[in-house]
């Protein structure tokens, strides 16, 4: 971790390919978004990352195809502005684009989101992951935007997702493994052929997130994949295909062929 200014840091990706500012403080980029981003098929041509944040998932999309055009999407403006800087800290400003808007609002709201409804391949989400039971904003408002959001907004995620996605795109999610109930439930409603893949952090423990795609219009039935374990025997270090996802550039294909 480098370059650290006015509480904003510096972090590698991909094994030193991405470098990544964030907020030091509240809510920072670890392997959830680059295991999201790992998802994303290698014949994708246009990508929706859904609350970008500092645009860790869209980058590491960016980075791993060459090929793929990004727009990435973030309603704080603070977050939105860290995005555009590590666009252009990657060289990747000719295929990434950063948007800032509420997801939640109504489309008509955002006409340059609008226009672009209905065309993209493959729609990623790593939502904020608590619920604000209280409906109020902590103190630091960024720490408390990046993890709660209130009570039934999954729900407006995955409508967004779903307007956002072309006939036949994929939207896929990361999330706490004990949301996996309400994310079938909000994606089950406008995706079909849901596949579920559970994130054990170790092979004797729980599944502590899921990551769960599903294809705009299919009717094929859930399929439920092996874990992807995440550490080794040893407990700490990353298994070898794990290792490979993070310092890229390798996608998670390999799990649904079953390698």
């Amino acid at each position: 971790m480098t370059d650290d200014v006015a509480g904003v840091a510096a972090d590698a990706f991909l094994g030193g390919a991405l470098s990544i500012r964030q907020p030091r403080r509240g809510y920072r980029a670890g392997i959830d978004p680059v295991l999201l981003a790992a998802m994303c098929p290698d014949d994708a041509g246009r990508v929706l990352d859904c609350g970008a944040g500092v645009g860790t998932v869209g980058l590491c999309v960016a980075r791993r195809l060459a090929g793929v055009r990004v727009v990435m999407v973030e309603r704080e403006p603070e977050m939105a502005a860290l995005a555009r800087e590590n666009v252009v800290r990657n060289a990747l400003a000719e295929r990434v684009q950063v948007i800032e808007a509420d997801l939640t609002a109504p489309l008509s709201r955002h006409q340059e989101l609008a226009a672009l409804s209905g065309t993209f391949d493959h729609v990623m989400a790593n939502p904020p992951y608590f619920v604000d039971k209280h409906g109020t904003r902590s103190a630091d408002g960024l720490k408390d935007a990046a993890n709660a959001m209130p009570a039934g907004s999954l729900d407006d995620w995955a409508r967004f997702m779903a307007t956002m996605a072309r006939p036949g795109g994929m939207a896929t999610v990361i999330h706490l493994a004990e949301a996996l109930a309400e994310l079938l439930e909000v994606m089950g409603k406008r995706f079909g052929g849901l596949l579920v893949l559970p994130v054990q952090p170790r092979a004797n423990e729980a599944a502590n997130r899921v990551i769960v795609r599903g294809v705009k219009g299919s009717r094929a039935p859930l399929r439920l994949l092996p874990a992807l374990v995440v550490h080794g025997d040893d407990g700490h270090g990353y298994r070898p295909d794990v290792e490979a996802v993070l310092r890229g550039p390798v996608g998670l294909s390999f799990l649904e062929s079953g390698k």
